[in-house]
């Protein structure tokens, strides 16, 4: 139980979201972060990925495919599959009611389609709102989640396209009415739609060698709205995710998978004013004309708006590369590193994990190890917590 004044509350929630996705703060360093409503919809969900250092765009498909890659889900193996996970976050800030839940589940129609939904449910935990004198006010209890339904379609023996759906809310405050020097602000639960597109493509090199490649378009919807006032307005982490993965089958026990990701906001840079001048320069030096950027202009535009040119487009990449490890199809080991430019956020960490296959079930773990300042405030001893049941076709 926490017990915070507001301004403490909305700290905390500031806390919460830079440690996932990158918030809005600029400073003499040049230091440029994007923000987003929702950053949860960008949290590895699983701990497979998650060992891979957040690699899984064209990673095997598994009941995670909705939020790696929804075109994954033509190629699975089993008829039908559940899994869930279970991550305590921000251990490392000692708040211990504060968690991520994930279930996902899939359908095969037939040999070429597949459907699938997932629930994500995010708690901030309870959190008792106090006066200025320490006096409890009322308790809160700030969530977050989405739930999406997906399809996927196989077009070839080796390419696939995936859709998905997707509804969310966002409840940070309980309707709470802000106070400040210009007056009251009455707050509201943000709701929105959104949806993803998936691209997967799968071969064989020879007959121990392949290989396959991803691209995954995701959270594209219409903004967050936590008041009734039009000007203020969240994106929501609208994301692009390329990559691939190579599989090599040493021997009829050993397999060793690698894996590469490139991910990016589709997220316009926000306008910031330093030394009274402003940048992006297209921009007021207020949000109004920001506030005003359609979805689709603000995915398009992300791509050449950053101040520092290209040099600071590139800085917007992020880096996720993994390897995994089988051993008879058994047991697994998997370790990745994951890369952020100190200039958009600065998450760098690497991971390790491990799995385990028994019949239909699956376990597996992942732990996150940060590399940087940064990671360590924040996201040191994360762990994630899997479990699954997937139903082979009988052969």
């Amino acid at each position: 139980m926490k017990k915070l004044t507001f301004l403490m509350l909305l700290a905390a929630l500031g806390s919460t979201l830079s440690a996932q996705s990158s918030w809005i703060g600029q400073d003499a360093s040049n230091k440029n972060y994007i923000s987003t409503g929702m950053p949860i919809l960008l949290i590895a969900p699983d701990a497979v990925s998650a060992a891979m250092g957040d690699a899984g765009v064209a990673s095997t498909p598994d009941a995670y495919s909705a939020h790696w890659n929804n075109a994954k889900f033509a190629f699975i193996d089993g008829n039908i599959g559940l899994s869930t996970t279970y991550t305590p976050w921000l251990r490392k800030l000692n708040v211990g009611d504060m968690n991520l839940f994930y279930l996902g589940g899939y359908y095969r129609i037939n040999d070429r389609s597949t459907a699938a939904m997932s629930l994500t449910y995010f708690t901030l935990g309870d959190i008792d709102m106090t006066d200025i004198d320490g006096q409890k006010i009322n308790t809160l209890h700030p969530n977050e989640f989405a739930i999406d339904a997906t399809y996927a379609l196989k077009v070839s023996d080796h390419l696939a396209l995936g859709a998905t759906g997707r509804y969310m809310r966002s409840d940070l405050t309980n309707g709470q009415t802000i106070s400040d020097g210009s007056g009251n602000t009455a707050t509201q639960a943000a709701n929105s739609l959104a949806a993803d597109i998936g691209l997967y493509f799968t071969d064989s090199i020879d007959e121990v060698q392949s290989y396959a490649l991803g691209a995954f378009i995701s959270n594209l919807g219409a903004k967050l709205s936590y008041s009734n006032d039009d000007n203020d307005k969240e994106f929501l982490p609208a994301n692009l995710r390329l990559g691939g993965r190579y599989t090599n089958k040493l021997d009829s026990y050993n397999k060793i998978s690698v894996l590469l990701d490139f991910n990016k906001l589709l997220v316009p840079t926000p306008p910031y004013t330093k030394d009274g001048v402003t940048y992006p320069s297209r921009y007021a030096s207020n949000y109004t004309e920001y506030n005003n950027i359609g979805v689709i202009a603000g995915a398009l535009q992300s791509f050449n708006d950053a101040p520092g040119g290209f040099e600071e487009e590139m800085q917007e990449i992020q880096i996720s590369a993994g390897a995994e490890y089988w051993y008879a199809e058994t047991f697994a080991f998997r370790a990745g590193y994951f890369y952020e430019h100190a200039n958009k956020g600065g998450r760098q960490y690497a991971t390790v994990g491990f799995g385990i296959r028994y019949s239909q079930f699956s376990g597996d773990f992942a732990y996150l190890i940060p590399t940087t300042t940064v990671s360590t405030n924040s996201l040191a001893n994360t762990i994630r917590i899997s479990i699954g049941w997937d139903m082979k076709p009988s052969k």
